[in-house]
């Protein structure tokens, strides 16, 4: 099998609808599923949805539960560089020939949902049905899913996962979903399910009581950031954080994060106790081993998350694309780093909610880049730049039409100071362009 078929593979998917076309129906993907042999079934699941850091907790529950012996399954999204990304066994993303055998296990199935619907199965609807297939075939002992967008009629919600793990709600993708956070929760709540454990991340008053609302009428425990487990300590460190966890089950102390930003501390919160809700009632209500529990968070990597892809000057590279994330982000550059100079790198999604992405920038920024990704979702940089001199002023504010050549603009203002360090760029505003600018910058796959 050549990397050929793996490209021809890879172009058959993108070819369906996209993941910015939505259907909020289940029927379709339910169907596939029957066909296979309902996969998803075949081992137990945690079930990830939220508007922020999403994938960065899939990524240490799975490296938890690897050090617990387990064979783990992750199904995250978008990706970064390669559509392998979102598909990951024992840790690693399936090679280009798994993947392409994995199509064409499934595809005839997905001919035959196609010829019976009115709307052919989507892009992510494929990719939902390839992972849990995978994940059955591999077979794995627990599979570790991120919606895709929502909850109740997300493609990933054919899964009955026995614990549902809800990272912190507010405004997103508002063309697809309600306009308020308590509609946006309601939605997400949906993959609570009867009987299933839920794990709660901190939110505002009136979404926590959407998401109790919900555990309440299917009969869900629940557990709570900042009442049954949370964040009790943190320092920052070299390379990362030093931090303190309670658990369901008792304290995890000296735990070295490698990554930048509380909300990546509270991100590890949620997952120690995604994972001891997994593990299950224990005699004494005994932790988890504090070692293991290190050892698994100290490998923790998150790629396009504030991930520093070069030296001379440092050149982070973050997914932000949203206000929320945004915010927490400018948060985490300024307790992490130390920069006299630091200079944006900005292209975002025509959809998005534009000065609300930038206002957090305004105060951490020096200057500021505006381009394009690679999406022809893109907001035109002379748009993105009109927008961007309202917030940060005229004379802040340059355009590159190539994300290369932006780059290299980012990296030469940086520079500018007469200073041997001290300076850097931050490029940010979506997920593509993370992607896309680790791929110019080396960024490992």
């Amino acid at each position: 099998m050549s990397s050929s078929d793996y490209t021809a593979v890879t172009q058959a998917i993108l070819a369906r609808a996209g993941e910015s076309i939505i259907d909020p129906r289940l029927d379709r993907i339910q169907a596939l599923m029957d066909l296979l042999g309902q996969p998803q079934r075949n081992y137990p699941a945690i079930h990830l949805t939220g508007t922020n850091g999403k994938t960065s907790t899939a990524r240490m529950i799975d490296a938890l539960l690897r050090q617990r012996q387990l064979r783990v399954g992750r199904y995250t999204s978008p990706h970064l560089t390669t559509m392998r990304e979102r598909i990951v066994i024992d840790g690693e993303p399936v090679s280009e020939e798994a993947f392409t055998a994995i199509y064409a296990d499934v595809e005839p199935m997905v001919a035959m949902v196609d010829a019976q619907s009115d709307v052919p199965l989507s892009f992510f609807e494929v990719l939902t049905a390839m992972a849990y297939a995978a994940f059955a075939d591999a077979p794995v002992d627990v599979a570790v899913i991120e919606v895709g967008l929502g909850g109740s009629w997300d493609a990933t919600n054919v899964v009955d996962a026995d614990v549902a793990v809800v990272t912190p709600i507010s405004l997103d993708h508002s063309e697809y979903l309600p306009d308020t956070v308590e509609g946006i929760a309601e939605e997400k709540a949906g993959i609570i399910k009867p009987n299933a454990i839920a794990i709660l991340a901190e939110q505002r008053v009136s979404v926590a009581e959407v998401l109790m609302e919900r555990a309440a009428e299917v009969g869900a425990t629940v557990a709570r950031e900042g009442l049954e487990f949370g964040v009790l300590h943190r320092d920052v460190a070299v390379g990362g954080q030093l931090v303190t966890v309670r658990g369901l089950r008792g304290e995890y102390g000296d735990i070295l994060l490698p990554l930048h930003g509380e909300y990546q501390a509270r991100n590890a919160s949620i997952a120690i106790a995604a994972v001891e809700a997994f593990a299950g009632p224990a005699e004494g209500d005994e932790r988890l081993d504090p070692e293991l529990v290190r050892d698994g968070l100290s490998g923790t990597q998150s790629p396009g998350r504030l991930e520093v892809v070069r030296r001379s000057p440092t050149i982070l590279v973050d997914a932000a694309h949203n206000p929320a994330g945004m915010a927490a982000t400018a948060a985490a550059v300024e307790e992490g780093f130390s920069f006299d100079r630091l200079v944006g790198l900005v292209a975002v999604l025509a959809d998005k909610d534009v000065e609300g992405i930038l206002e957090p920038l305004e105060p951490l920024l020096t200057e500021i880049v505006v381009t394009r990704n690679h999406s022809p979702r893109s907001l035109d940089p002379e748009r993105l730049a009109a927008l961007a001199v309202e917030v940060f002023g005229e004379d802040r504010v340059h355009i590159a039409e190539r994300l290369d050549d932006a780059i290299d603009l980012a990296v030469t203002i940086a520079e500018d100071t007469g200073q041997l360090s001290g300076h850097g760029v931050l490029i940010t505003g979506s997920v593509v362009t993370a992607g896309d600018a680790r791929h110019l910058l080396g960024g490992e796959e």
